[in-house]
């Protein structure tokens, strides 16, 4: 490590509280962009994500009795350009705090990478603001009624996603919890599983802590004058089809100060075997967006690499891919199973 890198980590270390301690224990640290700056996210909240924020979450786990690290920023489907441009330098902040051994990520509400997704039993991801949530908790005269949705996660754990309060919403196939902020609902669809209603009644007894009264409702007995379904609007949600993106890789290169960007590869011609280290590269597997930073690439081209894949992705048909960057010699293992 040069001079000016371990002073830059020691500015680090004196000026971003946020970052003291971690890095050194197994498990998860979570923090929320609040007006530019990283507060502690409550650890009884992990795994709660309301979509008007943005958060920094640090994975650290050992592999070969070496600590490792990934870092991910998650980008509610509303949060502000300025809290996603925190993040993503803060997240280059810690990522210097920690040796530069980290890998990024960029996860966007709903589509969520399968790691990020492991990190959290159940995930939530709500409406509104943590602002707005905790009023919901303390003064329920003025909670937003809000409806859940169990659904299946990519290692068959559930999550609760939160989607709009109509009726049409409610399927035969699914499990449903409808919050009031005073009462809350089990609503069972007449071809739920027994497991779904079993994880149902787990979430509502972690949300009601005693104080709010609980009803379970099996679809085929709930008439339509039932307080629940008086609380619900009429129609549907309309279905939402995930476009599958492009198979292309791109190199970067600065020189002279300005960074190009070409297409060297498509489809079944994208090979590892293209990746030089002078380099940044842009890989595109259709379902998720790899930016690769070679050993000898420029310090610019290596912390701006998230950026850098941002701005690709976000002209594409398929803007909200996960974002990952990995440096040479530091590959994950998803990484090499993507090609």
């Amino acid at each position: 490590m040069s001079v000016f890198e371990k002073k830059r980590k020691q500015d680090l270390s004196d000026s971003e509280q946020a970052w003291q301690g971690c890095g050194h224990k197994v498990g998860v640290k979570v923090w929320r962009i609040v007006e530019f700056k990283v507060e502690d996210w409550p650890a009884e909240q992990y795994g709660e994500f309301f979509n008007r924020d943005t958060y920094i979450i640090l994975k650290t786990y050992k592999e070969e009795e070496e600590i490792k690290y990934d870092i991910h920023i998650w980008i509610g489907k509303f949060s502000t350009l300025d809290d996603y441009s925190t993040a993503a330098k803060k997240m280059n902040d810690l990522d210097t705090f920690l040796d530069d051994k980290p890998i990024q990520h960029r996860e966007i509400q709903g589509h969520e990478s399968s790691l990020f997704k492991s990190y959290f039993k159940p995930m939530k991801l709500l409406k509104g603001d943590a602002r707005s949530g905790d009023r919901g908790r303390n003064l329920p005269d003025d909670f937003k009624p809000r409806l859940l949705h169990v659904v299946k996660g990519p290692f068959n754990e559930n999550e609760l996603k939160e989607i709009s309060m109509k009726k049409g919403n409610l399927k035969s196939e699914g499990v449903f919890i409808i919050d009031n902020g005073t009462f809350i609902y089990q609503w069972n669809g007449s071809k739920s599983s027994p497991e779904e209603k079993y994880k149902a009644a787990r979430f509502i007894n972690d949300m009601q802590d005693g104080k709010k009264m609980v009803e379970s409702i099996e679809e085929d007995s709930c008439s339509p004058q039932h307080p629940v379904m008086m609380l619900l609007k009429e129609g549907e949600s309309k279905a939402k089809s995930d476009a599958v993106g492009e198979r292309k890789m791109f190199e970067i290169s600065e020189k002279d100060g300005d960074v190009s960007m070409k297409e060297i590869a498509a489809d079944d011609d994208i090979s590892k075997e293209l990746l030089k280290r002078e380099n940044v590269y842009i890989i595109n597997t259709g379902d998720h967006v790899w930016c690769w930073v070679g050993s000898k690439a420029s310090p610019r081209e290596y912390k701006n690499g998230v950026v850098y894949a941002h701005n690709y992705i976000d002209e594409t048909k398929t803007p909200l891919l996960p974002v990952t960057v990995v440096a040479e010699r530091k590959e994950s293992k998803e990484f090499k199973n993507a090609f």
